[in-house]
Protein backbone atom coordinates (compact mmCIF):
# COMPACT_ATOMS: atom_id res chain seq x y z
CA UNK A 1 0.00 0.00 0.00
CA UNK A 2 1.65 3.34 -0.97
CA UNK A 3 1.70 6.54 1.08
CA UNK A 4 -1.15 8.36 0.03
CA UNK A 5 -3.63 4.99 0.59
CA UNK A 6 -2.06 4.69 3.82
CA UNK A 7 -2.90 8.59 4.65
CA UNK A 8 -6.45 7.93 3.28
CA UNK A 9 -7.30 5.31 5.68
CA UNK A 10 -6.37 7.44 8.45
CA UNK A 11 -8.00 10.29 6.56
CA UNK A 12 -11.40 8.71 6.80
CA UNK A 13 -11.50 8.20 10.53
CA UNK A 14 -10.96 11.79 11.17
CA UNK A 15 -12.98 12.99 8.22
CA UNK A 16 -16.51 11.48 7.37
CA UNK A 17 -16.01 10.39 3.86
CA UNK A 18 -12.36 11.45 3.85
CA UNK A 19 -12.47 14.42 2.52
CA UNK A 20 -14.75 17.25 1.07
CA UNK A 21 -15.02 16.00 -2.91
CA UNK A 22 -16.66 13.24 -3.68
CA UNK A 23 -14.63 13.24 -6.98
CA UNK A 24 -11.49 12.85 -5.52
CA UNK A 25 -12.35 9.98 -3.83
CA UNK A 26 -9.99 7.14 -4.57
CA UNK A 27 -12.78 4.26 -4.79
CA UNK A 28 -13.72 6.81 -7.94
CA UNK A 29 -10.36 5.59 -10.20
CA UNK A 30 -8.61 2.62 -8.77
CA UNK A 31 -9.09 1.36 -5.33
CA UNK A 32 -6.65 0.57 -2.84
CA UNK A 33 -3.85 1.91 -5.51
CA UNK A 34 -4.62 5.38 -6.64
CA UNK A 35 -2.12 7.99 -5.07
CA UNK A 36 -4.72 9.73 -3.93
CA UNK A 37 -2.86 12.95 -2.85
CA UNK A 38 -0.22 15.03 -3.86
CA UNK A 39 2.78 16.59 -3.28
CA UNK A 40 3.02 19.49 -5.98
CA UNK A 41 1.26 19.90 -9.54
CA UNK A 42 3.04 21.86 -12.07
CA UNK A 43 1.55 22.22 -15.97
CA UNK A 44 0.21 18.81 -16.31
CA UNK A 45 2.37 17.11 -13.97
CA UNK A 46 1.39 15.55 -10.79
CA UNK A 47 4.04 14.26 -8.05
CA UNK A 48 2.39 12.02 -5.18
CA UNK A 49 3.40 11.62 -1.85
CA UNK A 50 6.49 9.48 -2.77
CA UNK A 51 7.54 11.51 -5.56
CA UNK A 52 6.44 9.61 -7.96
CA UNK A 53 5.77 11.69 -11.08
CA UNK A 54 2.40 11.65 -13.24
CA UNK A 55 1.15 13.26 -16.15
CA UNK A 56 -2.48 14.61 -15.58
CA UNK A 57 -4.65 12.46 -18.76
CA UNK A 58 -7.95 13.00 -16.19
CA UNK A 59 -9.53 15.72 -15.00
CA UNK A 60 -6.95 18.33 -14.55
CA UNK A 61 -8.04 19.62 -10.61
CA UNK A 62 -11.66 18.81 -11.89
CA UNK A 63 -11.32 20.70 -14.25
CA UNK A 64 -10.38 24.15 -13.08
CA UNK A 65 -7.13 24.35 -14.51
CA UNK A 66 -7.40 25.60 -17.89
CA UNK A 67 -3.89 27.25 -18.00
CA UNK A 68 -2.00 24.37 -16.43
CA UNK A 69 -1.52 23.40 -12.80
CA UNK A 70 0.96 26.19 -10.91
CA UNK A 71 0.39 28.75 -13.85
CA UNK A 72 4.21 30.88 -13.24
CA UNK A 73 2.04 34.18 -14.42
CA UNK A 74 -1.14 33.76 -11.94
CA UNK A 75 0.99 32.36 -9.31
CA UNK A 76 3.25 35.34 -9.33
CA UNK A 77 0.35 38.01 -9.37
CA UNK A 78 -1.04 35.80 -6.25
CA UNK A 79 2.10 36.05 -4.22
CA UNK A 80 2.45 39.76 -4.69
CA UNK A 81 -1.18 40.58 -3.98
CA UNK A 82 -0.28 38.24 -0.43
CA UNK A 83 2.51 40.55 0.28
CA UNK A 84 0.07 43.28 0.48
CA UNK A 85 -2.82 41.74 2.21
CA UNK A 86 -6.11 39.49 1.12
CA UNK A 87 -8.32 40.90 4.21
CA UNK A 88 -9.48 43.64 5.82
CA UNK A 89 -12.31 45.66 7.20
CA UNK A 90 -12.23 47.29 3.72
CA UNK A 91 -13.46 45.74 0.50
CA UNK A 92 -10.45 44.85 -1.89
CA UNK A 93 -11.01 46.88 -5.45
CA UNK A 94 -9.98 43.85 -7.43
CA UNK A 95 -13.80 42.52 -6.94
CA UNK A 96 -14.75 45.43 -8.79
CA UNK A 97 -12.56 45.15 -11.62
CA UNK A 98 -13.61 41.72 -11.78
CA UNK A 99 -17.32 42.49 -11.88
CA UNK A 100 -17.29 44.54 -15.09
CA UNK A 101 -14.68 42.53 -16.97
CA UNK A 102 -16.74 39.25 -16.71
CA UNK A 103 -19.95 41.26 -17.87
CA UNK A 104 -17.84 42.24 -20.62
CA UNK A 105 -18.30 38.75 -22.39
CA UNK A 106 -21.67 38.20 -21.77
CA UNK A 107 -23.12 40.96 -23.03
CA UNK A 108 -27.17 39.83 -22.08
CA UNK A 109 -26.10 40.55 -17.82
CA UNK A 110 -26.07 43.52 -16.61
CA UNK A 111 -24.57 42.66 -12.68
CA UNK A 112 -22.67 40.23 -11.00
CA UNK A 113 -22.15 38.10 -7.76
CA UNK A 114 -19.23 36.55 -6.61
CA UNK A 115 -19.03 33.15 -4.59
CA UNK A 116 -16.15 30.61 -3.77
CA UNK A 117 -17.57 27.39 -4.76
CA UNK A 118 -20.22 25.53 -7.62
CA UNK A 119 -22.63 24.50 -5.29
CA UNK A 120 -22.83 27.73 -3.43
CA UNK A 121 -23.57 29.40 -6.48
CA UNK A 122 -26.20 27.49 -7.31
CA UNK A 123 -27.95 27.53 -4.56
CA UNK A 124 -27.55 31.85 -4.60
CA UNK A 125 -29.01 31.60 -8.39
CA UNK A 126 -32.24 29.95 -7.29
CA UNK A 127 -32.49 32.19 -4.34
CA UNK A 128 -32.39 35.35 -6.66
CA UNK A 129 -34.71 33.51 -9.24
CA UNK A 130 -37.09 32.65 -6.40
CA UNK A 131 -36.94 35.81 -5.10
CA UNK A 132 -38.09 37.56 -8.16
CA UNK A 133 -40.87 35.31 -9.15
CA UNK A 134 -42.33 34.85 -6.09
CA UNK A 135 -42.75 31.03 -7.10
CA UNK A 136 -41.25 28.04 -4.90
CA UNK A 137 -40.83 25.26 -7.59
CA UNK A 138 -38.31 25.01 -9.96
CA UNK A 139 -37.55 22.38 -12.86
CA UNK A 140 -33.91 21.28 -13.70
CA UNK A 141 -31.87 19.28 -16.20
CA UNK A 142 -28.12 18.27 -15.19
CA UNK A 143 -25.99 17.96 -11.86
CA UNK A 144 -26.33 21.01 -10.09
CA UNK A 145 -24.87 21.36 -5.96
CA UNK A 146 -25.36 19.13 -3.07
CA UNK A 147 -28.11 22.02 -1.75
CA UNK A 148 -31.62 20.94 -0.22
CA UNK A 149 -33.34 22.51 -2.93
CA UNK A 150 -31.66 20.10 -5.65
CA UNK A 151 -31.68 17.29 -3.68
CA UNK A 152 -35.06 17.67 -2.90
CA UNK A 153 -35.79 15.87 -5.94
CA UNK A 154 -35.08 12.46 -4.57
CA UNK A 155 -37.79 13.11 -1.61
CA UNK A 156 -40.75 11.79 -4.04
CA UNK A 157 -38.47 8.71 -4.69
CA UNK A 158 -34.48 8.10 -3.86
CA UNK A 159 -34.13 7.15 -7.92
CA UNK A 160 -34.86 10.63 -9.14
CA UNK A 161 -31.70 12.01 -9.44
CA UNK A 162 -29.80 8.53 -10.68
CA UNK A 163 -29.30 10.42 -14.77
CA UNK A 164 -28.30 13.45 -13.15
CA UNK A 165 -26.34 12.82 -10.11
CA UNK A 166 -25.93 9.36 -8.64
CA UNK A 167 -28.30 6.45 -8.25
CA UNK A 168 -30.19 5.67 -4.95
CA UNK A 169 -28.95 9.08 -3.23
CA UNK A 170 -30.87 9.41 -0.31
CA UNK A 171 -31.90 12.96 0.75
CA UNK A 172 -31.18 12.66 4.36
CA UNK A 173 -31.16 15.59 6.39
CA UNK A 174 -33.60 17.76 3.77
CA UNK A 175 -36.52 18.99 4.88
CA UNK A 176 -39.23 17.01 3.84
CA UNK A 177 -41.60 19.95 3.32
CA UNK A 178 -39.51 20.49 -0.14
CA UNK A 179 -41.61 17.44 -1.79
CA UNK A 180 -42.80 18.67 -4.58
CA UNK A 181 -40.54 21.69 -5.18
CA UNK A 182 -38.19 20.54 -7.38
CA UNK A 183 -38.87 18.67 -11.04
CA UNK A 184 -36.03 17.07 -12.94
CA UNK A 185 -36.34 16.93 -17.12
CA UNK A 186 -34.17 15.14 -19.40
CA UNK A 187 -32.56 17.38 -22.14
CA UNK A 188 -33.22 17.54 -25.24
CA UNK A 189 -36.46 16.13 -24.65
CA UNK A 190 -38.99 19.34 -24.64
CA UNK A 191 -42.54 18.23 -24.25
CA UNK A 192 -41.35 16.73 -21.15
CA UNK A 193 -40.08 20.33 -19.54
CA UNK A 194 -43.69 21.64 -21.56
CA UNK A 195 -45.57 18.99 -19.53
CA UNK A 196 -44.19 19.90 -16.43
CA UNK A 197 -44.27 23.55 -17.08
CA UNK A 198 -48.40 22.79 -17.69
CA UNK A 199 -48.92 21.45 -14.34
CA UNK A 200 -46.89 22.57 -12.13
CA UNK A 201 -46.24 26.62 -10.88
CA UNK A 202 -43.01 26.47 -12.21
CA UNK A 203 -41.03 29.77 -11.00
CA UNK A 204 -37.48 29.09 -12.23
CA UNK A 205 -35.51 26.21 -14.99
CA UNK A 206 -32.02 25.95 -14.33
CA UNK A 207 -29.91 23.25 -16.91
CA UNK A 208 -26.69 22.56 -18.37
CA UNK A 209 -26.27 24.57 -21.58
CA UNK A 210 -24.73 21.30 -23.31
CA UNK A 211 -22.92 18.05 -21.55
CA UNK A 212 -22.70 15.31 -23.37
CA UNK A 213 -24.53 16.03 -26.26
CA UNK A 214 -25.68 19.58 -28.32
CA UNK A 215 -29.27 20.56 -28.10
CA UNK A 216 -31.15 18.80 -31.03
CA UNK A 217 -34.59 20.18 -33.03
CA UNK A 218 -34.15 23.81 -31.78
CA UNK A 219 -33.90 22.54 -27.69
CA UNK A 220 -32.65 25.72 -25.74
CA UNK A 221 -34.69 28.55 -28.28
CA UNK A 222 -37.53 26.49 -27.25
CA UNK A 223 -37.02 26.57 -23.33
CA UNK A 224 -36.36 30.23 -24.20
CA UNK A 225 -39.69 30.96 -25.39
CA UNK A 226 -41.24 29.00 -23.20
CA UNK A 227 -40.22 30.88 -20.27
CA UNK A 228 -40.45 34.40 -22.44
CA UNK A 229 -44.36 32.87 -22.47
CA UNK A 230 -44.75 31.78 -18.81
CA UNK A 231 -42.81 34.77 -17.03
CA UNK A 232 -40.08 31.85 -16.42
CA UNK A 233 -36.62 32.72 -14.67
CA UNK A 234 -33.86 30.68 -17.27
CA UNK A 235 -30.66 30.46 -15.29
CA UNK A 236 -27.92 28.07 -17.06
CA UNK A 237 -25.32 26.40 -15.23
CA UNK A 238 -21.97 26.98 -16.71
CA UNK A 239 -20.05 26.52 -14.05
CA UNK A 240 -17.91 23.55 -16.18
CA UNK A 241 -19.36 24.24 -19.78
CA UNK A 242 -17.87 28.53 -19.49
CA UNK A 243 -14.86 29.37 -21.31
CA UNK A 244 -14.01 26.12 -22.86
CA UNK A 245 -15.49 26.73 -26.47
CA UNK A 246 -16.03 30.16 -26.10
CA UNK A 247 -14.87 33.07 -24.40
CA UNK A 248 -17.84 33.33 -22.09
CA UNK A 249 -20.68 31.55 -21.72
CA UNK A 250 -20.98 28.46 -24.12
CA UNK A 251 -24.66 29.88 -24.61
CA UNK A 252 -23.23 31.90 -27.15
CA UNK A 253 -22.19 29.55 -29.45
CA UNK A 254 -26.67 28.83 -29.64
CA UNK A 255 -27.13 32.14 -29.59
CA UNK A 256 -29.64 31.93 -26.90
CA UNK A 257 -29.60 34.30 -23.88
CA UNK A 258 -30.61 32.81 -20.01
CA UNK A 259 -31.99 35.33 -17.84
CA UNK A 260 -28.69 34.29 -15.63
CA UNK A 261 -25.78 32.48 -15.50
CA UNK A 262 -22.76 30.79 -13.35
CA UNK A 263 -19.49 30.72 -14.09
CA UNK A 264 -17.13 28.23 -12.01
CA UNK A 265 -14.31 26.11 -11.87
CA UNK A 266 -12.03 27.68 -15.04
CA UNK A 267 -12.02 31.29 -14.40
CA UNK A 268 -9.71 31.42 -11.00
CA UNK A 269 -6.97 28.46 -12.20
CA UNK A 270 -7.51 26.48 -9.55
CA UNK A 271 -7.82 28.98 -7.16
CA UNK A 272 -11.65 29.37 -5.16
CA UNK A 273 -14.08 31.53 -6.86
CA UNK A 274 -17.37 31.41 -8.86
CA UNK A 275 -19.60 34.36 -10.38
CA UNK A 276 -23.43 34.29 -10.98
CA UNK A 277 -24.26 36.69 -13.70
CA UNK A 278 -27.86 37.91 -15.01
CA UNK A 279 -30.23 40.69 -15.79
CA UNK A 280 -30.37 43.63 -13.85
CA UNK A 281 -34.38 43.23 -13.47
CA UNK A 282 -33.22 39.74 -11.97
CA UNK A 283 -30.30 40.24 -10.12
CA UNK A 284 -32.03 43.04 -7.93
CA UNK A 285 -33.94 40.82 -6.18
CA UNK A 286 -31.19 40.40 -3.58
CA UNK A 287 -31.44 43.23 -2.47
CA UNK A 288 -34.92 41.65 -0.96
CA UNK A 289 -33.60 38.55 0.36
CA UNK A 290 -30.41 37.56 2.71
CA UNK A 291 -27.18 36.44 0.47
CA UNK A 292 -23.79 37.69 2.03
CA UNK A 293 -20.64 35.46 3.67
CA UNK A 294 -17.32 37.28 4.77
CA UNK A 295 -15.35 35.42 2.58
CA UNK A 296 -16.56 35.81 -0.75
CA UNK A 297 -14.85 39.38 -0.13
CA UNK A 298 -11.18 38.01 -0.13
CA UNK A 299 -9.20 39.51 -2.58
CA UNK A 300 -7.24 36.44 -4.15
CA UNK A 301 -9.96 35.00 -6.00
CA UNK A 302 -10.47 38.13 -7.89
CA UNK A 303 -6.92 38.83 -8.32
CA UNK A 304 -6.55 35.04 -9.66
CA UNK A 305 -9.22 35.34 -11.98
CA UNK A 306 -8.15 38.47 -13.32
CA UNK A 307 -5.27 37.66 -14.50
CA UNK A 308 -6.46 33.95 -15.53
CA UNK A 309 -9.36 36.17 -17.64
CA UNK A 310 -6.41 38.13 -19.33
CA UNK A 311 -3.81 35.42 -19.96
CA UNK A 312 -6.98 33.04 -21.56
CA UNK A 313 -7.95 36.08 -24.04
CA UNK A 314 -4.19 36.83 -24.82
CA UNK A 315 -3.60 32.90 -26.10
CA UNK A 316 -7.37 32.02 -27.00
CA UNK A 317 -7.28 29.21 -24.98
CA UNK A 318 -10.44 27.64 -25.53
CA UNK A 319 -9.29 27.93 -29.22
CA UNK A 320 -6.35 25.55 -27.93
CA UNK A 321 -8.11 23.37 -25.48
CA UNK A 322 -11.13 22.48 -27.83
CA UNK A 323 -8.25 21.50 -30.71
CA UNK A 324 -6.71 19.23 -28.60
CA UNK A 325 -9.23 17.64 -27.06
CA UNK A 326 -10.83 16.88 -30.79
CA UNK A 327 -7.49 14.99 -31.49
CA UNK A 328 -7.40 12.98 -28.14
CA UNK A 329 -11.68 12.14 -29.01
CA UNK A 330 -10.21 11.10 -32.57
CA UNK A 331 -7.47 9.27 -31.13
CA UNK A 332 -9.80 7.08 -29.01
CA UNK A 333 -12.31 6.35 -31.99
CA UNK A 334 -9.13 5.43 -34.07
CA UNK A 335 -7.82 3.05 -31.38
CA UNK A 336 -11.17 1.10 -30.98
CA UNK A 337 -11.76 1.24 -34.44
CA UNK A 338 -8.63 -0.60 -34.86
CA UNK A 339 -9.48 -3.31 -32.20
CA UNK A 340 -13.33 -3.62 -33.05
CA UNK A 341 -14.04 -1.93 -29.97
CA UNK A 342 -17.72 -0.28 -29.44
CA UNK A 343 -16.83 2.89 -28.10
CA UNK A 344 -19.63 5.79 -26.94
CA UNK A 345 -17.20 9.22 -27.34
CA UNK A 346 -19.26 12.72 -25.73
CA UNK A 347 -18.73 15.95 -23.95
CA UNK A 348 -17.36 19.29 -24.77
CA UNK A 349 -14.46 18.95 -27.10
CA UNK A 350 -12.36 20.36 -24.20
CA UNK A 351 -14.32 18.02 -21.64
CA UNK A 352 -13.84 14.47 -23.56
CA UNK A 353 -15.16 11.30 -21.89
CA UNK A 354 -15.94 7.91 -23.49
CA UNK A 355 -17.27 4.95 -21.71
CA UNK A 356 -17.40 0.91 -23.99
CA UNK A 357 -20.23 -0.28 -25.43
CA UNK A 358 -20.25 -3.10 -22.83
CA UNK A 359 -21.44 -4.79 -20.04
CA UNK A 360 -17.76 -4.77 -18.43
CA UNK A 361 -17.38 -0.86 -18.71
CA UNK A 362 -16.06 -0.53 -15.38
CA UNK A 363 -13.72 -3.10 -15.66
CA UNK A 364 -12.70 -1.99 -18.84
CA UNK A 365 -12.24 1.20 -17.60
CA UNK A 366 -10.30 0.20 -13.89
CA UNK A 367 -7.65 -1.79 -16.08
CA UNK A 368 -7.13 1.98 -17.98
CA UNK A 369 -6.12 3.71 -15.17
CA UNK A 370 -4.56 0.89 -13.58
CA UNK A 371 -2.23 0.13 -16.36
CA UNK A 372 -1.56 3.87 -17.47
CA UNK A 373 -0.90 5.01 -13.71
CA UNK A 374 2.22 2.14 -14.16
CA UNK A 375 3.08 3.95 -17.39
CA UNK A 376 3.10 7.49 -15.32
CA UNK A 377 -0.69 8.92 -16.00
CA UNK A 378 -3.59 9.44 -14.19
CA UNK A 379 -5.99 9.01 -16.67
CA UNK A 380 -9.46 6.76 -17.09
CA UNK A 381 -12.13 7.45 -19.40
CA UNK A 382 -12.19 11.35 -19.70
CA UNK A 383 -9.42 13.98 -20.48
CA UNK A 384 -10.36 17.52 -18.96
CA UNK A 385 -8.14 19.79 -21.73
CA UNK A 386 -5.72 22.64 -20.88
CA UNK A 387 -3.04 24.60 -22.67
CA UNK A 388 -0.16 22.12 -21.80
CA UNK A 389 -1.58 19.13 -23.27
CA UNK A 390 0.34 19.25 -26.49
CA UNK A 391 0.60 17.39 -29.30
CA UNK A 392 3.91 15.39 -28.49
CA UNK A 393 1.85 14.70 -24.94
CA UNK A 394 -1.06 13.46 -26.25
CA UNK A 395 0.74 11.02 -29.12
CA UNK A 396 2.28 9.70 -25.99
CA UNK A 397 -0.99 9.13 -23.85
CA UNK A 398 -2.36 7.48 -26.99
CA UNK A 399 0.20 5.11 -27.43
CA UNK A 400 0.74 4.21 -24.34
CA UNK A 401 -3.57 3.72 -24.40
CA UNK A 402 -3.54 1.61 -27.57
CA UNK A 403 -1.41 -1.34 -25.82
CA UNK A 404 -4.28 -0.99 -23.13
CA UNK A 405 -7.19 -1.40 -25.54
CA UNK A 406 -5.40 -4.83 -27.05
CA UNK A 407 -5.86 -5.60 -24.14
CA UNK A 408 -9.81 -5.01 -23.87
CA UNK A 409 -9.74 -6.27 -26.84
CA UNK A 410 -8.96 -10.20 -25.95
CA UNK A 411 -10.99 -9.59 -22.80
CA UNK A 412 -14.03 -9.29 -25.09
CA UNK A 413 -13.32 -12.39 -26.96
CA UNK A 414 -12.50 -13.90 -23.70
CA UNK A 415 -14.33 -12.71 -20.63
CA UNK A 416 -12.79 -14.27 -17.72
CA UNK A 417 -9.40 -12.37 -18.54
CA UNK A 418 -10.45 -9.17 -17.55
CA UNK A 419 -11.07 -10.74 -13.78
CA UNK A 420 -7.42 -12.32 -14.17
CA UNK A 421 -5.77 -8.96 -15.50
CA UNK A 422 -7.71 -7.32 -12.69
CA UNK A 423 -4.90 -6.24 -9.69
CA UNK A 424 -7.40 -4.62 -7.19
CA UNK A 425 -11.24 -3.98 -7.14
CA UNK A 426 -13.46 -2.30 -10.01
CA UNK A 427 -13.93 1.73 -9.56
CA UNK A 428 -17.11 3.06 -8.79
CA UNK A 429 -18.93 4.75 -11.25
CA UNK A 430 -18.85 8.47 -11.55
CA UNK A 431 -22.00 11.28 -11.37
CA UNK A 432 -24.05 10.31 -14.34
CA UNK A 433 -26.00 13.21 -16.18
CA UNK A 434 -29.23 13.22 -18.19
CA UNK A 435 -27.59 15.23 -20.91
Amino acid sequence: MNKGQKLWQKAKKIIPGGNGLLSKRPDRYLPNFWPTYFSKSKGINVWDLENNKYQDMAQMGMGTCILGYANDFIDKKVKKIINKGISSTLNCPEEFDLAKKILKYDKFADQVKFAKGGGEAMAIAIRIARAKSKKDVVAFSGYHGWHDWYLATNLENNSALKDHLLPGLDPNGVPPQLKGTVFPFRYNQFKELNEIVKENDIGTIKMEVERNNPPEKNFLQKVRELCDKKGIVLIFDECTSGFRETFGGLHKKYQVEPDMAMFGKAIGNGFALTSIIGKKVIMEATQNTFISSTFWTERIGSVASLKTLEIMERLESWKIISKQGQKIKKGWQSIADSFGIDLNIGGLDALASFSFIHKDNLMFKTLITQEMLKKNFLAGNCCYVCIDHTDEIIDMYLNNLLEIFKLISMCIRDEELIENLLENEICSSGFKRLN
